[in-house]
């Protein structure tokens, strides 16, 4: 009996099977985003901490070279006076930093920050 080659010749995807693997690419995909907005919301929490421990540390540096100097630790203002605030791009001050604190901004994220002021035995900090 005569078959017609159309019909002997099966090659390709039925569409279920392509159906099927747009299903599950899909599923793969939003995990992916997913995994993908917790780390970039995790680095910038961590940035954020950066910042805070890099002030933190310029405070104890600069505290340190004041009491090695020659006139030795004065009082509070000279220390703030010379520590820089500047931490590095992406990050900002609200509304302005001054010697008590202020809000720091990086990306979506910002923490009050209060300094507490350095004394003859400890450097001020940041918290």
């Amino acid at each position: 009996m005569f078959k017609p080659k159309l019909l002997q010749n099966n090659t390709g995807f039925t569409l279920i099977e392509i159906l099927s693997v747009m299903v599950i690419m899909g599923v793969i995909a939003s995990v992916g985003v997913k995994k993908f907005d917790i780390l970039s919301e995790t680095a910038t929490i961590n940035a954020l901490q950066s910042g805070i421990r890099e002030l933190r540390t310029r405070e104890t540096v600069a505290w340190t070279k004041i009491k090695l100097s020659i006139t030795g630790y004065t009082n509070d203002a000279e220390v703030n006076a010379k520590v820089d605030k500047y931490i590095g791009q992406g990050y900002s001050w609200d509304p302005g930093l001054d010697i008590s604190g202020g809000r720091l901004h990086f990306k979506s994220l910002s923490i009050n920050l209060v300094r507490v002021p350095s004394t003859l035995n400890s450097p001020g900090s940041w918290e």
